[in-house]
């Protein structure tokens, strides 16, 4: 029995309640509440609190607004960022539905006679997927967990119709945008740091797709993860070796070694192309032996060299195109007697070079014969050259067609870097350099509409076309390093010109990469330098561009060439790296969301491009001093002969 005044307080609160008295009221709420709460169990409180927050979760995730706020906090999806502004949050794991296919956007406007505006910024890694309005457009992400995600498959990863690509930067230290500006912003000596180890990676990267798949063999399929032969010979192995040491990369290295000691052979019945086992594997061995002393690669050169002299019994002195090393047999293509002059005029440094290690004449005397008769040859333009030659009364033939690109090219290099590694002592072959340069600007320089960029055209029985391949981006590193040798000073002018027109033949492209062919617009009202038909836009990780980058670096020490070479770089890691490993040439550089992978990793990737990126970066100028080593057309470093021999 509760004492009355118990009862008489609680008579009395129940009557202020009823009198309107609110805060009374509210606090005896609160009173009766607490009390009830105190009396649960408390595995009853627990079950309440649980509930309550169960619900609440369930209520925000419900509303649409904060829904997508979180999604875009996460990195869900976002709009697509094509001008290079992207934040660089680590990339979740994503598989894209059939691309939609659009229209590539018109080149930008730029101004005349000042550097242009790259059309795109330093490729950077984009976590978006696009949004469309039509659901069935939708460009579809999968959100998967670290730990359910496939064997072998990496984060940052993009699927083109089953090839899966790697869009991961080309460096550790890029993993968000304050990073990628810092960079930029470095000391020197940090940055050159950044981007040497960003080479490294890449080369790692692509050797681990070559030994993994394609060991042994010519050249790396990374997408369908095996390989091709060309002449089976290793010859993306062969081609690596000096980068390797180059790079400083010795165990890659030592493991090439090991197959070269054990493992190749040409005792083989095989043809294969006289230029390009030359270049190649002549080159790439004898390079190899000056970088390390190791004679192993010289009885290699050596083997390779003398089963490669049958190419040179023909009537005319001038060699046939193909060789069977293990026959000793030589014939011209199938189809024609002809050679193309750049094939049988660049093979000289490697010849000479073995004759000067070997001290035997034959093979130094063959590819002089050769210069003698080109040298003596009518149906040149101001030292310019047709492309085809024939083999059985030397003469040139499809005249009146001249280009410095593809067959013509390295005629006009090697015309340079013989009298370089003669030690400029043999007059001739400069005397035809100078020549042909004025030839040059004579007959096949012009300038593009509206933004006058300087280029080099072809000419066609007196026509000329505004068309020039990648591969002529060679010469704004040949005229500067003539320039360096003592030419004249404008040379270095016009390789300047010409280095912005190859920079820009990158930039001005939606993938940031080259095509492998443009054309120039020179009509007055034009709106875009650039034209690219369909069946040019492929890029096949050609290193013409980032070789004279080097050059010009090298000789001017101006930041912009290395700043543009970096540019290119991860152009390549966005658009070309395949996850398992490799990088792979694409058909498409105006099409960012669906370049179509080719599925070939040219040896020259690993022996020239990702070498010259190296030498780009460095700082160092007796890396390779150009001042005792000249390069031969497949980036091998050979020795200049001193000038008292």
């Amino acid at each position: 029995m509760h004492p009355p005044s118990r009862k008489d307080f609680v008579s009395v609160t129940f009557a202020e309640q009823g009198s309107g008295n609110y805060n009374n009221g509210k606090q005896w709420r609160r009173q009766s509440c607490w009390r009830k709460w105190k009396q649960l169990s408390r595995l009853q409180r627990s079950l309440i609190l649980f509930t309550l927050v169960l619900l609440l979760i369930c209520g925000i995730a419900s509303y649409p607004t904060v829904t997508e706020h979180l999604r875009g906090l996460t990195g869900g999806d976002q709009e697509p960022d094509r001008g290079g502004d992207a934040d660089l949050r680590p990339v979740i794991p994503h598989v894209l539905a059939e691309p939609v296919k659009q229209d590539p956007p018109p080149l930008p406007e730029v101004p005349s006679q000042k550097r242009l505006p790259h059309k795109r910024g330093p490729p950077i890694l984009q976590n978006r997927l696009q949004k469309k309005e039509n659901a069935s457009n939708t460009l579809v992400e999968e959100d998967k967990a670290p730990d359910s995600k496939k064997e072998g498959e990496d984060e940052g990863l993009i699927s083109w119709r089953g090839a899966v690509i790697d869009a991961d930067q080309a460096t550790e230290d890029t993993k968000d945008e304050e990073n990628k500006e810092e960079q930029n912003t470095k000391s020197p000596v940090v940055s050159e740091v950044s981007r040497l180890e960003a080479v490294q990676k890449a080369f790692r990267h692509a050797w681990k797709g070559y030994k993994d798949f394609s060991w042994g063999h010519d050249e790396l399929r990374p997408i369908s993860k095996s390989y091709g032969e060309w002449f089976g010979l290793g010859l993306t192995l062969i081609d690596a070796l000096d980068t390797m040491w180059i790079l400083g990369l010795k165990e890659e290295f030592e493991e090439a070694k090991a197959w070269v000691a054990t493992e190749l052979s040409f005792n083989k019945n095989v043809d294969v192309n006289l230029f390009e086992s030359t270049i190649r594997i002549l080159g790439g061995l004898l390079s190899t032996y000056h970088l390390t002393g190791d004679t192993l690669f010289l009885d290699k050169a050596k083997d390779i060299g003398s089963r490669l002299m049958p190419a040179f019994n023909t009537p005319s002195k001038i060699p046939y195109s193909d060789v069977n090393i293990g026959k000793g047999t030589a014939h011209p293509p199938r189809w024609t007697s002809d050679s193309t002059v750049a094939e049988v005029t660049s093979i000289q440094l490697e010849f000479r070079e073995l004759s000067h290690l070997t001290q035997d004449p034959q093979y130094q005397a063959a590819v002089g014969e050769v210069m003698k008769q080109v040298h003596k040859l009518e149906g040149k333009l101001d030292g310019l050259v047709p492309m085809f030659i024939n083999t059985n009364n030397g003469q040139f033939t499809h005249q009146g067609i001249y280009t410095l690109g593809a067959r013509a090219d390295s005629y006009y290099e090697y015309l340079l870097k013989q009298w370089i590694q003669g030690g400029k002592k043999e007059n001739e072959f400069l005397e035809d350099y100078l020549q042909a340069v004025e030839g040059v600007k004579k007959n096949l320089l012009q300038k593009s509409s509206p933004n006058g960029l300087i280029f080099v055209g072809e000419l066609s029985h007196g026509q000329f076309s505004p068309k020039m391949d990648h591969l002529v981006c060679f010469l704004p590193g040949t005229l500067a390093l003539g320039a360096h040798n003592g030419l004249p000073a404008d040379h270095m002018d016009l390789a300047k010109q010409l280095m912005e027109t190859c920079y820009q033949m990158y930039g001005q492209m939606e993938t940031g990469l080259s095509p492998e062919i443009v054309h120039f617009n020179m009509h007055q009202g034009s709106t875009r330098d650039v034209d690219v038909k369909l069946a040019d836009r492929h890029n096949l990780l050609r290193p013409e561009t980032v070789e004279s980058l080097f050059y010009l670096y090298r000789f001017t020490k101006d930041t912009k060439y290395q700043d543009w070479g970096w540019e290119i770089l991860q152009s390549f890691n966005k658009y070309t790296k395949v996850s398992s490993g490799g990088y792979t040439s694409i058909n498409n550089v105006r099409d960012p969301e669906y370049p179509s992978p080719r599925d070939k990793m040219e040896s020259f990737f690993l022996g020239e491009t990702l070498k010259y990126f190296y030498l780009l970066f460095s700082n160092d100028t007796s890396l390779i001093s150009l001042d005792q080593y000249v390069f031969n057309t497949e980036a091998h470093p050979l020795p200049i002969w001193p000038a008292t021999e």
